[in-house]
């Protein structure tokens, strides 16, 4: 007998539990939802140490969701079952607080199995352990008979029923990313537009010189110039709407390899309608399941807007820093927001900053298309009757996605909120632009025009100041009549040079 002032020892929680799967029993970590084959796909890929997406987990959550909802509404799977599953599925999709996170019962590496069949039975597993807490069962008792003879919730036969990895993860491809174009990149997309149309009207009077194969050319308004941006990104709104429509077209309902095999007839157009209700897109189910499921052309589509979207963004960027270029020995047209100092040893410095991250994510951007088709290449991943990297489609997919959303922000706040012409610098730059002897051309001919140009370099004079000196007095082609130094002078107007139909329209 243990005296009144002996030690007592407390008893150490378990750090561990054993769960089975078809494969035999495995030791995994006590506090995590996951179960067996979850833990078996941790040791087996050991690569990045990144997980899937949240984006992906999320769609999982509303999927699974949807098709408890269905297999109820068909009459094979019972109220108590799918209203358990439904609630699960609301806790991963809130990105279970209560239980330390997602990333924590979500942890299987991108570089896993190339069906995503890792990421489905972790999905399977968490959601049928989530049913275990709310009808207080042990985590793990999801496969025990008697558990299962009392209502509870077995991992594949209920959460997954109707359903196999190879229809389920695409469709979450395709959920998350339809998702995240419609919530964060086409309304980032959007508000640069507006930004940029607000400019090409404000700055409509503001000439400068234009430059082709970045020499002089014909002045242009920067207005003009910016009413060009406008429209890329109005060319990127309607991208964007393409492969949200694209993305609409759902997997769903394929099962195994396309055959809809243990599946119900209506299955995937039943889910399609409640994922539609769940979330607000009008998703529909596939016009061929062996498409959809063999091949992810959908997503290679997606992606090769988002590229095309991202050399838009590149050349805009690229350009506001070239026209920013200085602030004394540069071009100098554009006045960039100072945001940071720009040198740890030159005082004073400031650089163009946000252009350069934007144009960096613009690179990731392309980078991940070029991964996103190699994920898609007939008879390497594309292969037969299943495409086999599609985390890899996923990971790059919704990346690009959020980097582009994230950088559209980022550019319209730090850059072009605060962005400024130089009014003055503009009109210098034009004044001395050997390129104004173009609007002369009609007048004086093409090889005077040009002997006029070249002259005035070599003197280091202005078209203006030169033509004034040497051409009045000459005949004027256009009337006929002896050009006058006020005719010069409206021929040599910048502004008249940027309308249709201008003089300065005259050759190519």
């Amino acid at each position: 007998m243990l005296g009144p002032m002996a030690k007592r020892t407390k008893t150490k929680p378990a750090t561990t539990r054993i769960e089975k799967d078809t494969m035999g029993e495995m030791t995994l970590p006590a506090d995590v939802l996951y179960g067996a084959s979850t833990q078996r796909a941790v040791l087996n890929f050991p690569v990045s140490g990144r997980p899937i997406p949240f984006g992906i987990i999320a769609a999982y959550a509303q999927i699974k969701s949807a098709c408890a909802t269905v297999n109820q509404n068909l009459g094979r799977l019972d109220k108590k079952r799918a209203s358990a599953i439904r609630s699960a599925c609301a806790t991963i999709e809130r990105g279970m607080p209560d239980h330390g996170g997602w990333a924590k019962h979500f942890p299987i590496d991108i570089f896993q199995t190339g069906s995503g069949t890792s990421t489905n039975m972790n999905a399977n597993e968490v959601i049928a352990n989530l049913v275990c807490l709310s009808r207080r069962a042990k985590v793990g008792s999801s496969k025990d008979a008697k558990y299962l003879k009392a209502g509870g919730v077995h991992p594949n036969d209920h959460v997954n029923m109707g359903q196999s990895s190879n229809d389920t993860f695409p469709t979450a491809i395709h959920v998350a990313a339809a998702t995240a174009i419609a919530d964060e990149l086409l309304p980032a997309v959007t508000r640069m537009r507006l930004k940029l149309e607000q400019q090409a009207k404000a700055w409509d009077k503001v000439v400068k010189i234009g430059r082709t194969h970045l020499q002089d050319a014909t002045p242009i308004r920067l207005g003009q110039e910016f009413s060009g941006y406008a429209s890329q990104m109005a060319h990127a709104e309607t991208r964007l709407l393409q492969s949200i429509y694209t993305l609409l077209e759902l997997p769903i309902g394929g099962t195994a390899v396309g055959t809809g095999i243990n599946a119900h007839e209506d299955f995937d157009a039943l889910v399609s309608t409640e994922l539609f209700e769940a979330i607000g897109l009008e998703f529909r189910p596939c016009e061929n399941h062996f498409e959809a499921q063999h091949a992810k052309d959908a997503c290679v589509e997606a992606s090769g807007l988002l590229k095309t979207i991202a050399t838009s963004l590149t050349k805009i960027a690229a350009d506001i820093r070239l026209m920013g270029m200085g602030p004394r020995c540069g071009i100098g047209e554009l006045i960039i927001p100072a945001v940071q100092p720009g040198s740890s040893i030159m005082p004073g410095k400031v650089n163009p900053v946000i252009c350069e991250s934007l144009i960096m994510v613009c690179g990731q951007v392309i980078g991940n298309d070029a991964a996103i088709t190699f994920g898609n290449l007939g008879g390497l991943n594309s292969t037969l009757d299943l495409n086999v990297a599609m985390p890899l489609i996923a990971d790059n997919l919704l990346t690009s996605i959020h980097l582009l959303a994230s950088g559209c922000d980022m550019f319209t706040a730090n850059l072009l909120d605060g962005l400024k012409p130089d009014e003055k610098r503009c009109k210098e730059l034009i004044e001395g632009s050997l390129a104004m002897c173009t609007s002369l051309v009609p007048v004086i001919g093409y090889d005077a025009a040009a002997g006029l140009a070249k002259e005035a370099f070599k003197q280091g004079k202005t078209v203006r100041q030169l033509a004034l000196s040497t051409a009045v007095g000459t005949k004027d082609r256009l009337t006929g009549k002896p050009l006058t130094a006020k005719a010069l002078d409206d021929y040599l107007n910048p502004w008249s040079m940027t309308l249709p139909g201008g003089e300065g329209s005259a050759g190519g």
